[in-house]
Formats: C-alpha cells, sequence, structure tokens
C-alpha cells in the first residue's frame, strides 16, 4: 500500500510558510492548500475584498481578524475543512494549528527570530519594519489566545506534534526548501 503524503507547515506569520509549501507542493506534484485561503473565503462572504498575502496587513484586513476574534467559528470551519483535505491525502498545508488537530501527516514548524520576521513582512508588504513588528506582535498574541481557547493548544510553545523543528532566520528560501525537500523524502521513502 502506497502512503498519501500529507506535509503540514506551521508557524507565526512571516516564518516563511508559504513559501516553502508552494514550492515542496510543485517539486512534489501536490495540492498546496493554506488555512489562510480559507480565512479568506469566509472573509468574501462576509463582504470583505481579500487580495494577495500582504491583505492581512492592510486596514481591512486588520478589521476581518477583529471580527475573526469574536466569532471562533470561522477558524472552526476552516480546520475542519483542512482536516477533510489531509485526510484525502497528497497535499501540503500551511495551517497556524493543523498539526495538533490531525496526525497523519508530516509536520514542520517553522520559526524565525522576531526581527527577521518584521524584516520580511515590511519587505512583502510595504510598510515600515517598526509598523510589521507592531502588527506581528498583535496577530502572534490574539492567534496564539484564540488557539489556546478553541483548543488548548499551546501555539509557538508544545511542538510535540512536528517531526522537524527549523529556524528559518539566517537561512534563504532555497536551503529552507533543501532541508525540508531532504527530511520529507526520508520521512515518505521517497526515492
Amino acid at each position: 500500500m502506497v502512503k498519501r503524503i500529507v506535509i503540514c507547515i506551521s508557524g507565526l506569520a512571516a516564518t516563511g510558510k508559504s513559501t516553502l509549501a508552494k514550492r515542496l507542493a510543485g517539486s512534489l506534484n501536490l495540492r498546496y492548500v493554506s488555512g489562510g485561503d480559507g480565512l479568506k473565503m469566509l472573509a468574501v462572504e462576509r463582504g470583505y475584498r481579500p487580495g494577495g498575502r500582504e491583505w492581512w496587513e492592510t486596514e481591512d484586513g486588520m478589521r476581518f481578524l477583529e471580527e475573526r476574534l469574536r466569532n471562533p467559528e470561522f477558524d472552526k470551519l476552516v480546520d475542519q475543512k483542512l482536516i477533510e483535505l489531509a485526510k484525502a491525502g497528497d497535499v501540503v498545508i500551511d495551517s497556524w494549528v493543523l498539526p495538533w488537530l490531525y496526525r497523519g501527516g508530516f509536520n514542520i514548524w517553522l520559526k524565525a527570530k522576531t526581527e527577521v520576521r518584521a524584516e520580511r513582512m515590511a519587505r512583502r508588504s510595504g510598510i515600515s519594519v517598526e509598523e510589521a513588528r507592531r502588527l506581528l506582535e498583535k496577530r502572534d498574541s490574539e492567534s496564539i489566545e484564540l488557539y489556546k481557547k478553541l483548543y488548548g493548544i499551546e501555539v509557538g510553545r508544545d511542538f510535540e506534534p512536528f517531526h522537524l523543528v527549523l529556524d528559518t532566520s539566517d537561512l534563504d528560501e532555497s536551503a529552507v526548501y533543501r532541508i525540508v525537500l531532504q527530511a520529507v523524502k526520508e520521512f515518505f521513502r521517497l526515492g
């Protein structure tokens, strides 16, 4: 029996989750799914017009995130859909919490120093590093609190469900990709 490939990449904002997930999915011919995209679909249903990775840092994106905090069902709906997709297999999923909710795949936690994350966010969103740091602190604390409340998960503290924890602070995209690809190949016994 061939093992279905399920790779879940988690981490705080601006650690490189989406970049890595898309690249792995492309090279392994797997589907790419983002938990953030699921939230964006809910945003559209509520009249928002999300666009691009940097939408979360806009005034509209921040307003939606405030609404999300008041209605935890948003995240539960997205997480349930991600679990279904993981069970189907042959997918790379970028999600903050899926590794705690679904244990059938190879789970990766990416981390990076706050200053590195702020520089990345500033570059991709066209904002100052100081503004990016402020947004990161707010998003991190709100999301960590939300997932603790929803599921009892200690995001950023409990690494038990992860097969690989990688600090991306001093690595470029290619180095992160090569390290993770090798780990994935070993885990799934790919040629």
